[in-house]
């Protein structure tokens, strides 16, 4: 474990997100609304996840580091070389979405650790869903909020990966139990089946997890993984998740956008993500509606398909 100085490492609460380059931006808003909530009672390590970043962005990126933050970049390019060129790059997912399925036995010295997506704002103690009892399971997460209120999405979890759209967590926002992820041999067995079958899918790592993870998760309230789905009831969220194709800085009209923008407004990445926005034009609005058509249509292409987890692996 990293020590903090003049502080026992026991304090310590390991946080790991993964991004590329286009992404960097949204992790500095992340972070900051993290440390701007999170408890002073404890230490943090950030661990990124990545596969080579431009280094004037990451030296921005760790300026923020502070007393109780320190933050780390990690390379993984020579773990991820194997099997790289096997993983699908699929509509707005890149493949550092993969990179949470190697945690486990990257960083042997955890046996828990929280993983988060970049394009969060977490209002709430990131340190109370650290603390969460998952001694039994291997992941704790909430329900997939799109895909439970798809009628599309929902057929897809239930006939192609073989888990129920009730039971279906969102991989975004997940408490780790390496310990039972080794126990389990998560990775390994996703390397298998990568390997094997390499299934055609429409959520790259959250499909994987959800099959290989079944009976082993607890499920946690919305509050912890708040998407735009504006049909979900949650009052007061910890952590809003702009997931899909929903995002602030396209367009500042989403569903809590403004909650991205007040941590935005003080990021050093704040001109990009204005530019950015100022770029959303008429036809990558088309572009993002095309995409969100696709999907579905995918969806649907994948249920018909002999090659799912369904009805290659119903025998094991």
């Amino acid at each position: 474990m990293t020590n903090f100085k003049g502080h026992k490492s026991l304090n310590e609460v390991p946080i790991f997100f993964s991004t590329d380059n286009n992404y960097l931006p949204y992790l500095d808003v992340a972070l900051r609304s993290l440390m701007a909530n999170a408890s002073k009672e404890y230490k943090y390590r950030i661990v990124v996840l990545n596969v080579g970043l431009d280094k004037e962005k990451m030296a921005r990126i760790m300026a923020l580091q502070n007393d109780n933050f320190i933050i780390d970049f990690v390379d993984i390019s020579h773990e991820f070389e194997d099997i790289k060129h096997k993983l699908k790059n699929i509509f707005h997912f890149s493949l550092a979405c993969y990179y949470r399925l190697f945690i486990e036995n990257l960083f042997p010295e955890y046996d828990k650790i929280l993983y988060l997506d970049c394009d969060i704002v977490v209002l709430g103690d990131i340190s109370k869903l650290y603390f969460e009892d998952v001694k039994d399971y291997a992941v704790a997460g909430v329900v997939e909020q799109y895909i439970k209120n798809s009628a599309v999405f929902s057929n897809y979890t239930k006939n192609v990966v073989g888990v129920d759209c009730d039971h279906y967590i969102n991989s975004g926002i997940m408490l780790m139990n390496l310990k039972k992820l080794r126990e389990l041999k998560v990775e390994e067995r996703f390397v298998d089946l990568i390997n094997t079958y390499n299934f055609d899918v429409i959520d790259p790592d959250q499909a994987y997890i959800n099959y290989l993870c079944q009976g082993h998760i607890k499920y946690l309230p919305v509050e912890w993984n708040r998407t735009t789905c504006d049909k979900i009831i949650c009052k007061k969220p910890s952590i809003i998740h702009y997931a899909l194709g929903e995002k602030p800085w396209d367009n500042k009209k989403v569903f809590l956008g403004k909650y991205f923008w007040k941590y935005a407004l003080n990021s050093s990445f704040y001109s990009e993500i204005l530019e950015k926005n100022r770029s959303f034009d008429s036809l990558a609005k088309l572009k993002k509606a095309r995409a969100g058509i696709d999907i579905q249509i995918q969806a649907l292409e994948c249920v018909l398909s002999k090659n799912t987890f369904v009805n290659m692996l119903k025998t094991n």
